[in-house]
């Protein structure tokens, strides 16, 4: 039988959404072992003037303990 454990990391990148959410699970990995997956709760972004200068995620990291 697995365990999956469930944390919840923010992050944000000037680039895209999809290399905040790669930034999220490359630094949650540093720490946590078993990453199995990650699901975007919430996307946001910083604007100034006409221009996206911040992207955000809220994402769920699920990875499994023995």
């Amino acid at each position: 039988m697995s365990i999956i454990k469930v944390i919840e990391v923010l992050a944000s990148s000037t680039e895209s959404w999809e290399d905040a959410t790669k930034k999220a699970v490359k630094h949650a990995a540093k720490t946590v072992k078993n990453i199995k997956s990650v699901y975007v709760k919430e996307q946001s972004a910083l604007v100034n003037g006409e221009n996206i200068t911040e992207f955000r995620v809220n994402v769920k990291i699920s990875f499994e303990i023995s």
